[in-house]
């Protein structure tokens, strides 16, 4: 970073990036991308660096005064370059029109490796374009310190902004737009395709994008020996309503080194897509297929081949899990550490019980609104699984206070134990909260508190 030369004084900045409506907008000087004809819209503005004297003689004055007392002036660039780090992005931009050192400060390279935007009324797809190109300055059409992009909730992103995105910023890490359902196939293909270095990608919430590929283009450059291949880690597609088999399918094929997969509510996914995945990704270390509801216990055997690597797993809402698929990932799967499987209503206490003499490592564990898990369960957790911190039994009708006891009296570290809707007596949260004094225990039983 010290070798980044600081940003000149005479070139203009993007320096705010508000609603039209606001002070800072009306005040505003030497606007050269601002438009004000869409009510209730929120722009980037291009403004010049703050002048370096008042003229007024009195506004001098009150000036002279007004910097006698502020003790924030007396900080070294360096102090204020940290506080400045802590600041999202339009407010950073709003400090670098307080005056010309702070201008200097205010566009440091280092206070660059970040853009946060947020808000359902900003408009995204320019303040990417000023921005970047205010980054752009010193290398041209490629801004070399920016590593992540967050513009979650921002409806009005487009096309247009990823375009910006994968045009401008080579050394791209992070990039999250969940919620920007806007965006298609296309642009995301090419953010991946011209950002090598990517390795967070968050599309959640994205309706239009069922897969993850490299363009036709940036395919067909590649040499044989490299592959198609993408650098991304961690993946979410949650909601992504229309992924589909095929397309995870692709997205497997491309992004060989996932560890994370976030397939939540991805309703038209099967145990087919799982055994695609299977083949091509076997780092995954998280995996979520929640109210995936075309997912059986085929899909456990699938998920099995991830053995000792699979920490994390949630299969909330799959219907079609009983204990024959939760006996295949507690036969494989040793080192797990996390499991939710609330409301799979056929696992029983003959799942629960495989799942604890194999997975003694476990975590964190929900069955919650599973109905045929009782005492018998949570006794053999009890006596196998001494290091559970977490543990929900929301609406699991079978549970009593004797099952909670078993669990306290041998589960030291609980800090976390929810039985909202389950018949247990006063007296047995109470054990619970003597023994484990650390837990939090979230109940629906008026008489306990």
């Amino acid at each position: 970073d010290s070798d980044l030369s600081m940003r000149t004084l005479s070139t203009p900045s993007p320096a705010l990036i508000f609603p039209p409506n606001s002070p800072g907008f009306q005040n505003g000087r030497g606007s050269s991308t601002s438009s004000s004809s869409i009510t209730g819209e929120t722009v980037a503005m291009v403004h010049s660096p703050p002048p370096t004297r008042l003229t007024h003689p009195l506004i001098r004055l009150a000036s002279k005064h007004q910097k006698e007392q502020a003790n924030i002036d007396r900080l070294p660039d360096h102090s204020m370059i940290q506080i400045f780090s802590f600041l999202p992005t339009n407010q950073l931009c709003r400090c670098a029109r307080v005056c010309r050192r702070w201008y200097n400060l205010a566009w440091d390279p280092r206070l660059w490796r970040t853009i946060r935007l947020t808000g359902e009324t900003i408009n995204v797809d320019r303040a990417l374009k000023v921005l970047t190109r205010r980054l752009c300055q010193d290398t041209p059409n490629v801004c070399l310190m920016l590593e992540t992009v967050i513009v979650s909730g921002c409806r009005r992103l487009t096309d247009r902004g990823l375009y910006t995105i994968a045009q401008c910023c080579p050394e791209l890490r992070r990039l999250e737009v969940s919620g920007c359902y806007n965006i298609s196939n296309e642009a995301v293909f090419d953010v991946v395709s011209l950002c090598p270095n990517l390795e967070h990608l968050d599309v959640s919430g994205c309706s239009k994008v069922t897969c993850i590929s490299l363009t036709r283009e940036a395919s067909i450059k590649l040499s044989p020996l490299h592959g198609k291949q993408i650098s991304i880690r961690y993946l979410d597609m949650t909601d992504c309503f229309v992924l589909e088999d095929e397309g995870l399918h692709t997205i497997a094929a491309h992004c060989t080194q996932l560890t994370h997969l976030y397939l939540r509510r991805c309703v038209r996914i099967t145990d087919e897509g799982l055994r695609y995945l299977m083949i091509y990704c076997t780092s995954v270390k998280e995996l979520s297929v929640s109210d995936c509801r075309f997912v059986s216990d085929f899909g456990m055997r699938e998920i099995a081949k991830l053995e000792s690597r699979l920490r994390y797993l949630s299969i909330a809402h799959c219907g079609r899990i009983t204990d024959v698929g939760i006996r295949y990932i507690a036969k494989y799967c040793s080192k797990l550490r996390y499991l939710n499987a609330r409301g799979c209503e056929g696992i029983t206490d003959h799942g629960v019980e495989y799942l604890a003499k194999n997975c003694t490592k476990l975590k964190s564990l929900d069955i919650g609104k599973c109905p045929l898990v009782s005492d018998t369960g949570l006794e053999f957790l009890a006596l196998n699984c001494f290091n559970l911190k977490r543990l929900s039994l929301k609406s699991c009708e079978s549970i009593t206070g004797q099952g909670l006891q078993i669990v306290a009296a041998n589960c030291f570290d609980l800090q976390m134990l929810n039985v909202q809707d389950c018949e247990v007596s006063v007296d047995a949260l109470r054990f619970v909260k003597r023994h484990c004094k650390r837990c939090i225990i979230e109940h629906t039983n008026p008489a306990f508190f």
